[in-house]
């Protein structure tokens, strides 16, 4: 397991979460979401539709988020994947997951339905954490997420201004206003340069000197996986300890892109491909 753990891994947030009715007359009723924002869409929902909140849980509330999957690359990304967790008889993917049974709640139903997603591709190799928001809810997933899939609890930690790989350290003001004269950096595993890599991949683990090339890396790590394309993990060619090819890239991302304060809801997108 990487170093990031059960923690929310820096970067952009894309979420998919799943809504329950604490509504005595509407108890037990669920909804699948996706959002940038997890505190602000559950107030939207229990506000109602005038205030940002969807149709379908207008006027049901109080509503209650109990789970959220995060660590998506990107809102298209997510968005497939709350699609296919809304429609699971029409993913394609999804085929092999029965029915909902006759006297199953709709709460277990999408959790058999998210065990499965979890589980198959493309979401299987996705740098997802799955995190429990309220603990009374939680129930263990059959068949279990996978390995690299880690599983928290809680809110999401407020997140941080993230500084790029090689950035200057904030703690050396005396530094600042020095021009830094540093040597061509290069690539840890292939020695070639690195000047026209926009976001070299670097080791989350401390005092780790990696930086590399996004394919020299994923190469690196696929020789144990070589009928793949994406990696899962791997070993650190610099400190050797063992380090998740998500956190690699989500480190190399910080800071990249301003993040867009919006809301998409999930009725505005039902004419999205199939995953």
């Amino acid at each position: 397991m990487g170093p990031a753990g059960g923690a929310a891994r820096a970067g952009r947030f894309f979420g998919v979460y799943l809504l329950y009715c604490l509504n005595p007359r509407h108890r037990g009723r669920v909804y699948v979401g996706f959002t940038v924002n997890p505190a602000r869409r559950e107030q939207q929902h229990n506000a109602g539709r005038k205030k940002g909140g969807a149709w379908r849980t207008s006027g049901r509330g109080p509503w209650e988020m109990v789970l959220i999957v995060h660590g998506f690359p990107s809102a298209v990304a997510a968005l497939r994947f709350e699609w296919a967790w809304q429609h699971p008889k029409a993913s394609r993917r999804l085929a092999h997951v029965g029915p909902r049974l006759r006297g199953e709640a709709a709460f277990t139903f999408h959790l058999r339905v998210l065990a499965h997603m979890l589980r198959v591709p493309p979401w299987a190799r996705l740098p997802l954490t799955l995190r429990w928001l309220r603990t009374d809810f939680r129930q263990d997933l059959y068949p279990p997420q996978p390995p690299h899939v880690p599983l928290a609890f809680g809110p999401p930690p407020p997140r941080a201004l993230a500084r790029k790989c090689g950035a200057v350290p904030l703690a050396s003001t005396e530094s600042e206003s020095q021009p830094q004269h540093t040597a061509e950096a290069l690539c840890t595993v292939c020695a070639c340069a690195l000047q026209d890599e926009e976001g070299p991949l670097c080791c989350p683990h401390p005092g780790c000197s990696l930086r590399a090339h996004v394919i020299c890396l994923a190469e690196e790590f696929l020789q144990e996986e070589p009928g793949q394309l994406l990696p899962l993990e791997g070993q650190c060619p610099g400190c050797k300890n063992s380090v998740l090819w998500g956190d690699l890239v989500w480190l190399s991302q910080m800071g990249t892109e301003e993040e867009e304060d919006l809301e998409l809801e999930e009725e505005h997108w039902t004419d999205m491909l199939e995953t």
